[in-house]
């Protein structure tokens, strides 16, 4: 089996720090690594080459958390409203899941992938919740959720 040598553009559990030459196995690299943008090879670069790649990914990261920030900090001053069917006693048909929150978001112009939204359970009942919406490793924001009554 052949292995890689890469520089991590980002922390990742079990292998290494950003900016980080680790060395793994070339399938794990080729197919998972370097697509989602994880790391870049470093198996031919010089030691300057390698220098220079690492001060780019710090820059790239530390760009990235910079505009995650800002993203939790606008994120948790605005709240969304999503009105759901009620029936009797105003019991919810179905539930209110990660994909409705992500969608209301996308209506005020904010991209957020439902797996980022982190709910312990699809919200069943009308009310106002603290949904935790994760967009890295440390940096997180709380987004106030109206569940209100559709309106006939």
């Amino acid at each position: 089996m052949s292995t890689m040598q890469v520089i991590l553009a980002e922390t990742i559990p079990n292998l290494g720090q950003e900016g980080q030459v680790v060395t793994v196995k070339g399938g794990f690299a080729r197919n998972y690594l370097i697509p989602k943008n994880l790391a870049y090879p470093a198996a031919s670069a010089s030691a300057a080459q390698i220098a220079h790649r690492q001060r780019q990914v710090q820059d790239l990261h530390k760009r990235r958390i910079k505009s995650e920030q800002d993203l939790a900090n606008r994120l948790s001053s605005i709240s969304v409203n999503i009105p759901v069917k009620v029936g009797e006693e105003d019991r919810v048909f179905g539930s209110v899941t990660s994909r409705d929150i992500a969608e209301a978001l996308a209506q005020k112009g904010f991209d957020v992938d439902r797996r980022k939204i982190i709910l312990e359970d699809p919200i069943r009942a009308l009310g106002v919740y603290t949904v935790t919406v994760r967009l890295s490793g440390d940096i997180s924001a709380h987004l106030k959720v109206w569940v209100v009554k559709e309106e006939n």
